[in-house]
C-alpha cells in the first residue's frame, strides 16, 4: 500500500483495518505525521480543525472517524501526549504544544 489516503479506505469510504492498525502502533514521536495521515483519512474534513495548538475533531456520528478516534486512543503516547478533553456529540480537544517541542528537539537533533 502506498500513503494515499484512497489506498486505506474500502470501497465505502472506511478506513481499513490496516489503516486503523497503523495509526495505533505510529511511534509516539512522530505524532504529527500520525495525524496527518489520520485527517486524510476523515470523513468531513471541515469537522477537523486547529487553532495554533490546539486541535479540534468531530466525528460528526460517522462510524468511520469513530473508529479512527478508536484507533488514536489506542495509540497510547499519542493519547496521553495530547489529550485535553472529550465530548457529548464526538468532538474531541487536544493540545499538540508536547508534540511539536518533540518535532522541533528531533530537529535539533539531526
Amino acid at each position: 500500500m502506498t500513503d494515499q489516503a484512497e489506498d486505506w479506505l474500502d470501497e465505502d469510504g472506511y478506513p481499513t483495518d490496516a489503516a486503523l492498525k497503523r495509526i495505533t502502533e505510529w511511534p509516539w514521536n512522530d505524532i504529527l505525521a500520525m495525524l496527518v495521515f489520520a485527517r486524510a483519512l476523515w470523513h468531513w474534513p471541515s469537522y477537523w480543525t486547529q487553532d495554533g495548538d490546539k486541535l479540534s475533531i468531530a466525528t460528526g456520528g460517522w462510524s468511520g472517524n469513530e473508529s479512527i478516534v478508536v484507533a488514536l486512543r489506542k495509540n497510547v503516547g499519542f493519547w496521553a501526549m495530547t489529550w485535553e478533553s472529550s465530548h457529548r456529540s464526538g468532538l474531541y480537544v487536544f493540545d499538540l504544544k508536547r508534540a511539536r517541542a518533540l518535532e522541533k528537539s528531533k530537529e535539533v537533533e539531526s
